[in-house]
Order: structure tokens, then C-alpha cells, then sequence
């Protein structure tokens, strides 16, 4: 490494979120920029550890020692092609992936680990600015022919690989723009848009071809889509939302998640000038504590909620890693969002037992405080007694995740088979039953972290090409995680 002794002079440091008055004003990033000389000091706090974690903590197998030490030497363009060379997206994972990296971090063993997720935004945001990404064109063309159905982060990484590759590849979306949870599951704050568009005008000028309001088995035929193409890729994702089935479920007032959120970011498209569902001047409960919560109380944040409360059915974890949580595994600790400095309430160990309203319309919640316990060693919640409590609520936003892909025309014209979680079932090289269908994702691993998304389309491209040239080059960094039922 550059400084050997990096890692002892200097603390870690991370950008300064914008002050809250004035981040509720708009729907920018919340973060301030970074100066170039703090990075490159945060650079140098990589170690020389010999066996580094980060890059097995990091699905990508990212070459985080390698760039971080480019950084410091201020070889920038020298980082990007390190940088982009296992990563098609450094600036989705930079601003939105969790950083297992930084949880296997040799220097977090007993020091604050590298700010790996900032330098790595940090050298694609220079990159783009300096104008070094640019499209990457084949060198020839092979005339073979790639339906992708799903263009959130696993579709993309797939369609950018084989495109690249030299096969003629379509990516399907049945929404009006690309870009799959990226653009409607996001908010703007967390992820301005912009990075999504000039990334994906690289990609069709590299040849990618994009078609949206394209429901596949509806608008296009199964039986065409296999007749037309040489390979199928399925990343639809795991969009099937967790239910809370309890008595007053059917009352006005009460949504998905992602039957919210997509409506902020198509008001900062320009599409619409209001939310049709707006948390204005409302009471409203978070039914869930996860990232899909946050980005949930961050919008109503901004939408001016009168009150917001978040619920979560789990204990409120320790602040310090827990000894059966030992390092390099992400540790399960109290984390503290961008969007939960902005205000709400925050309340752990609450189960909601029923939705209570008049004249079809959610008036109150009924609930009731849990506690934890194993049973034949699997976790359970009692009931505690005396800890009932009803709430006022006007909306309620449920955010419990995903169960799975759904199952309609396409995965049923398909046949394809499913696993027991109820995903598409596939084998070590990420084909489903169907010859020629292969699946990568969320729509085969189940709801995961998008920084698993990238690895998986990385990999299943990799399948594909070898299945249509006999061979291939393209990287493959990891295997699927569960075998197909045939």
C-alpha cells in the first residue's frame, strides 16, 4: 500500500448529510460532496493485511485493496477500469448497497472500518464527470439473439455483459421506464435518476435494446419470445409483497409499499404534479423496519406528514455487534437511516393485531407489544399482557419485504418450475427447467441486496454466452444458491 501506516494516522470519515430543514426542501441526495484529499486520506486507511476480507465480503469479488491504493496514488482512471472490471455499476452499489465489504474489513476487526462504499462512488462519480466511461462496443458480432425480461440491477448487468459479448439483446419491462426497482423502488433522495439514464445511454449505444409497457405473455407471446430467441433470461425480481392479513385489511387507507413509492418518483419524473396518494398533512404508520421502511419515511417526510410512526415485530438490536455475531458476518446492530434522522418514531418488539375504521375508512391501528422467544429452535413472538395500545393512523404503508416472483402469464406460459420458497428453481448455471430460460436475481435467490443482483446477471451472462458460443470470457463471480426441482 501507498501508506503503510494509513490506517493509524486517520480516522474514518464520511461525507456530512445535509441539514434536515433544508433536505425535507427537495428530493436531492441528502450527502454533501467529499473533497478529493479526504477521500484519497480514506483511501490510505486500506490496509496491507494479506488476506483481505473486503473482497470475499463483497459478492462482486470486488478488488477494493487495488483501487483504494489507486486512489491514494491519485491514479484515478488507472481505479475506474479496476473499479468497473468485476462491477458494471459502482454508482447503484456506491449509493444503495449495505457494504458487506466494509463488515469484513480487516481494520474493523477493532478500529471503524475503510469507507470502502465512499471511495468507490467516489471514483465513478470523477470518472463520469472527467468523461472516462464511455461505450464499450464488440468487437464482433456473433448474430445470436437475447430476450432479458426485467431491467432492475441483475437484467441490466446481464444485458450489459452479453451485449458486449456480441449477442443482440432485448430487455423487456413492463413499466413505462427502464430500470426496474432502481427507478420506481428508489427514492430520489437515496438515488437521483440521472445516474440510472446517462448509465443506461451507455448501454444503448453499446447496442442494448430497451422495451418498456411490454408485458411478456400478454403483449408478448411465450410461445414468440422462445421461437424468436436464442436464450431467455428471467430477472423480473421478487416483487410478490408480504401481506399482513389481519381483520380490517380491506379499509381504505392501507398500501403496499410498492404501491406507494413509485408515485413520488414518477412526481420527480415530471409525469405528475402531486402524489395521487399523498402523505400530506396525515397520521401515518411504517409497518416494517427494513431499508423499504426508510425509504417509505423518508417520502412522507417529504410529503409532509403530519406525525410517522415505524413499527418492527423484531427486538431493537444492540448497538455493538453481539458475540454470536463475530466478525467478518454483518452484524445485526441498531442502525440509524438518513430518513429516521429526519424525524418519526421508531418503535421495536410491536406486533399490529387490527386495522380499525368507520365507514370503510382506517381510523386506528390495535396492537400489542411481543416478546421474543425460541421454540424448537425457531424464533416466536409472545404476547405480552397489559401492553395493549391502539394508535390513530389515517395511512398505513406496509413494508414487511418480499416473498418471491409473482406468478402470472409469463413464469405460468413458461412452466417453469419453482423451489420450495416459491422462486424459480435453477441449477449451478443459472438455467431454470425450460431449455434455453435462465434465471438470475431476486426472481431465483429470493429478495436480497443489489450488490447480489449485479453478481448474479454477472454470472448468468457468463452461462448464457457459453451455452450459445461453446465457450466464453466473460467473468463468472459467483454460483446461484439453490438447484432446480426437475
Amino acid at each position: 500500500m501507498g501508506d503503510v501506516r494509513g490506517f493509524l494516522k486517520h480516522d474514518r470519515q464520511i461525507p456530512k448529510r445535509r441539514s434536515v430543514p433544508v433536505r425535507l426542501r427537495d428530493w436531492h441526495e441528502v450527502y454533501e460532496p467529499f473533497r478529493e484529499t479526504d477521500l484519497r486520506t480514506q483511501a490510505s486507511r486500506c490496509m496491507d493485511c494479506g488476506i483481505p476480507f473486503c473482497n470475499h465480503g463483497c459478492p462482486l469479488g470486488n478488488l477494493i485493496p487495488e483501487w483504494n491504493d489507486l486512489v491514494y496514488q491519485d491514479h484515478w482512471r488507472d481505479a475506474i477500469e479496476r473499479l468497473h472490471a468485476t462491477n458494471n455499476f459502482p454508482e447503484f452499489t456506491g449509493r444503495l448497497c449495505p457494504a458487506p465489504c466494509e463488515t469484513s474489513c480487516v481494520l474493523g476487526i477493532n478500529e471503524p472500518a475503510v469507507t470502502i462504499k465512499q471511495v468507490e462512488v467516489g471514483i465513478v462519480d470523477r470518472a463520469w464527470d472527467e468523461g472516462w466511461i464511455t461505450p464499450v462496443l464488440a468487437e464482433e458480432r456473433t448474430g445470436r439473439h437475447v430476450a432479458i425480461i426485467g431491467s432492475g440491477p441483475a437484467g441490466l448487468a446481464a444485458a450489459q455483459q452479453l451485449t458486449r459479448a456480441g449477442h443482440d439483446v432485448v430487455v423487456f419491462e413492463r413499466a413505462d421506464r427502464i430500470g426496474g426497482l432502481l427507478r420506481y423502488g428508489i427514492p430520489e433522495f437515496k438515488m437521483e435518476k440521472r445516474h440510472l439514464n446517462r448509465r443506461l445511454a451507455q448501454m444503448e449505444a453499446e447496442g442494448t435494446e430497451f422495451r418498456t409497457n411490454t408485458m411478456v405473455g400478454v403483449d408478448l407471446p411465450v410461445a414468440e419470445l422462445l421461437s424468436d430467441y436464442d436464450a431467455v433470461v428471467l430477472a423480473c425480481g421478487a416483487t410478490r409483497s408480504r401481506d399482513l392479513p389481519i381483520p380490517g385489511r380491506d379499509l381504505d387507507g392501507i398500501m403496499q409499499a410498492m404501491e406507494f413509492l413509485p408515485w413520488g418518483n414518477k412526481v420527480q419524473e415530471g409525469d405528475l404534479d402531486r402524489s395521487p396518494v399523498s402523505a400530506e398533512g396525515k397520521h401515518v404508520i411504517i409497518i416494517g423496519g427494513g431499508d423499504t421502511g426508510a425509504d417509505c419515511l423518508g417520502t412522507v417526510h417529504r410529503q409532509g406528514a403530519a406525525s410517522v410512526r415505524q413499527f418492527e415485530i423484531m427486538p431493537r438490536p444492540g448497538d455493538d455487534r453481539p458475540e454470536a455475531n463475530p466478525w467478518p458476518t454483518w452484524p445485526v446492530i441498531y442502525r440509524v437511516s438518513s430518513a429516521h434522522e429526519e424525524g418519526g418514531e421508531r418503535r421495536f418488539a410491536i406486533n399490529t393485531e387490527e386495522f380499525l375504521g368507520e365507514d370503510g375508512h382506517l381510523t386506528s391501528i390495535r396492537t400489542h407489544e411481543v416478546e421474543q422467544v425460541m421454540v424448537d429452535g425457531h424464533p416466536t413472538f409472545e404476547r405480552i399482557d397489559g401492553t395493549d395500545r391502539e394508535f390513530e393512523v389515517d395511512l398505513v404503508l406496509l413494508a414487511m419485504g418480499f416473498t418471491g416472483p409473482e406468478a402470472n402469464e409469463l413464469t405460468e406460459g413458461l412452466g417453469v418450475k419453482l423451489d420450495g420458497r416459491g422462486n424459480v428453481a435453477r441449477g449451478v448455471d443459472f438455467s431454470t427447467s425450460v431449455d434455453g430460460v435462465y434465471v438470475c436475481g431476486d426472481m431465483g435467490r429470493g429478495q436480497s441486496l443489489i450488490v447480489w443482483a449485479i453478481a448474479e446477471g454477472r454470472a448468468c451472462a457468463a452461462a448464457v454466452d457459453e451455452r450459445l458460443m461453446g465457450s466464453t470470457t466473460l467473468p463468472s463471480p459467483v454460483a446461484p444458491t439453490t438447484a432446480p426441482l426437475r
